[in-house]
């Protein structure tokens, strides 16, 4: 168990590691601003909409919530003891060494697929631009630039990210805005569409439909926890990562239930598009000009702020995973600036592979990496909600001053969460759709369990 340090000694984890606290907060509360904006939003959200129909609505709030509590659980934690690694950090002292190499591991092979993926998909959107240039090139160019802006410094980080977040922000505001006025009526040429979301009635798919969208919708969310580990490398830490996660309610409310409740008001579910955004069918409705462009080219944003990000998470949790001896000592080394060098070329290393796997054997080897990924938010989430309940208990015995931001109704709406995410897994194994990539994530989770238990915890012992 963590023993009773001040707070203040684990403030400086960050530092004494020779990481450099060069983010500000406006980098972090545009950081966790436009990290809950994916390009799953953009163009995933028609597809969602397409199985659940109107309801999707709440198939969207209900993954909402969960992530909205598991966040409020993180920021707790976070808080009253910032610490480089964040929740793999909270697991370990919680739950023991285990879970602290378990939750570390799976979420940097979760990046590490996501980093791949979001290259191959960005490269997608670029190919057409250039088509006598093979696809793989793009994802290579893309994989070399976020590379070298992660390598040059965690402020050359956090200003890429704070304008590429910025991009979506805007987007996502501007068709808030424009939205309701089209449905209201008071947009030039537009009619009161109001009614569009009960057309065929609100659950025209049925009400387990519902809970097949939150299957879907939660992995959606995943990456809003990235301002946790983002903090530790802050001015305020305590003060930057209790102000994100306070605001994490209406973000969720906001930028994904209010989108796609306008989504479903705009255009008749059956009519929205599942292939490509809907985002950009509804500007098109707008009678914007040009609006497939842009949507794209915030499409491409998005793909380039994930994969930005991804790499910088990637390569936190390994440079963690190393301080407590979960990954090879050669890790630690940081450079003049204050970056992990070796933590993000092994993560981009790995990335490299898996891009020319989505090439060589797309149906094997990528297939494998990106859905082995599908099910780890659910894990993560389980055992941040189990490392709060011991986490809380220790601090209200030991420090309940250092209780800055409290998890509702606890222990209620921890367990609850818990609940939840176990029914979500349960449904996972139902849905033919998904059922693979929960299989597949359970392998992941077993093979890194038996590296714990075959390896590093003879090591550990025999120190």
């Amino acid at each position: 168990m963590v023993d009773g340090a001040g707070v203040e000694e684990r403030d400086g984890d960050a530092a004494a590691a020779g990481l450099r606290r060069s983010l500000k907060n406006r980098h972090l509360q545009m950081i966790a601003l436009g990290g809950i904006i994916g390009a799953s939003l953009f163009i995933g959200s028609g597809a969602v909409i397409a199985t659940v129909g109107p309801a999707a609505v709440l198939s969207y709030a209900l993954g909402g919530l969960v992530v909205v509590l598991v966040m409020r659980m993180l920021g707790e934690m976070a808080s009253a003891e910032p610490t480089l690694g964040s929740f793999m950090e909270y697991a370990r002292s919680s739950l023991g060494d285990w879970a602290g190499f378990t939750i570390g591991w799976l979420y940097w092979y979760f990046w590490v697929g996501v980093v791949a993926f979001e290259a191959v998909a960005g490269a997608k959107l670029l190919h057409p631009l250039l088509p006598a240039v093979p696809q793989w090139v793009f994802s290579l160019l893309l994989m070399l630039l976020l590379t070298a802006t992660n390598l040059v410094s965690v402020r050359s980080f956090g200003e890429t990210e704070f304008w590429l977040a910025s991009i979506k922000v805007f987007t996502i505001v501007a068709f808030l805005v424009c939205g309701v006025l089209f449905v209201l009526g008071w947009w030039p040429g537009a009619h009161l569409s109001v009614g569009n979301i009960g057309l065929d009635g609100f659950f025209a798919n049925g009400g387990f439909a519902v809970v097949h969208g939150v299957v879907i919708v939660v992995f959606s969310y995943f990456g809003t926890e990235i301002v946790t580990i983002v903090s530790a490398e802050s001015d305020e830490p305590s003060r930057s990562v209790a102000k994100a996660t306070r605001a994490v309610v209406w973000r969720v409310l906001m930028f994904y239930v209010g989108s796609v409740a306008l989504l479903v008001m705009i255009t008749p579910w059956r009519q929205i598009p599942s292939d490509t955004s809907p985002f950009a069918a509804a500007f098109a409705r707008f009678g914007l000009p040009g609006a497939e462009l842009v949507v794209n080219a915030v499409v491409f944003t998005a793909a380039l702020s994930v994969l930005n990000s991804g790499l910088y998470t990637a390569s936190r949790m390994l440079f963690a995973l190393h301080g407590r001896g979960f990954a090879p000592g050669w890790i630690r080394d940081v450079n003049a600036r204050g970056v992990p060098w070796k933590a993000i070329l092994i993560s981009t290393l790995v990335g490299y592979v898996a891009v020319a796997m989505s090439y060589v054997a797309p149906n094997t080897v990528f297939y494998f990496i990106v859905n082995s990924a599908g099910a780890v938010a659910l894990f993560v989430y389980a055992m941040i909600a189990l490392s709060q309940l011991r986490m809380r208990r220790r601090l209200e015995r030991e420090a309940p001053e250092r209780l800055k931001l409290r998890m509702w109704l606890f222990p209620y709406l921890t367990w609850a969460t818990l609940v939840v995410i176990l029914a979500v897994l349960v449904t996972m194994a139902a849905i033919e759709d998904s059922r693979s990539q929960l299989v597949l994530s359970l392998v992941s989770l077993a093979a890194i369990l038996l590296v714990y238990v075959g390896l590093v915890r003879p090591r550990r012992r025999g120190v």
